[in-house]
């Protein structure tokens, strides 16, 4: 009877840190951890916690949406961890039972935290629908070196290597490269 913790989050760039502390505060032995998106079915530390799971273990989750991105999944998965006679705790919740009661609120919570999540795309697709619309608008990240800066390192691979130019300005090969390109192709 072992207590499992699952910490996950969706980018590279997001800390798992709150997570675990949250995990280990609850007396989690064994914490999987990933950093994969949670529109992906295949998240590969789950799928292996879930395999390790038995009876009268314990999955710990700090929040619904670190357990499943839809509300079929969710359900499809407790009930596999229900029939394995594994406790399913969701911190922001609390124990979810096997019982009627407690698979009903289950499901209900589930459907708002795809809700949630179907809201937060679709404004987001509003939000750039709305952007494109302005002249100056540009999809994506916004470029780190300006047009000036790009334009001295291009002058510099006129007298020194590419290696020389990324020591003198910071601007690394690859985008000395591409911005070469496609200053030829203008």
């Amino acid at each position: 009877m072992t207590k499992y913790g699952y910490a996950r989050v969706s980018t590279a760039g997001q800390d798992l840190e709150a997570q675990l502390q949250a995990l280990k505060a609850e007396g989690c032995k064994v914490i999987y951890r990933e950093k994969f998106t949670g529109t992906k079915t295949d998240r590969p530390e789950f799928q292996k916690l879930l395999a390790e799971l038995k009876t009268g273990d314990t999955l710990v989750i700090t929040k619904l949406d670190r357990f499943a991105r839809s509300t079929k999944e969710a359900i499809e998965v407790i009930r596999d961890l229900f029939d394995k006679g594994v406790r399913v705790h969701i911190l922001n919740m609390g124990i979810v039972e096997n019982t009627p009661t407690g698979r009903l609120i289950f499901t209900i919570m589930s459907a708002f935290a795809e809700f949630e999540r179907d809201m937060i795309v679709e404004r987001t697709q509003e939000g750039k629908a709305i952007a494109r619309q302005h002249d100056d608008f540009k999809e994506g990240r916004p470029r780190k070196y300006g047009r000036k800066q790009i334009e001295h390192a291009l002058s510099l691979l006129e007298t020194h290597s590419y290696t020389e130019v990324e020591r003198m300005t910071g601007i690394s090969k690859s985008t000395l490269i591409r911005r070469k390109k496609e200053a030829q192709a203008k």
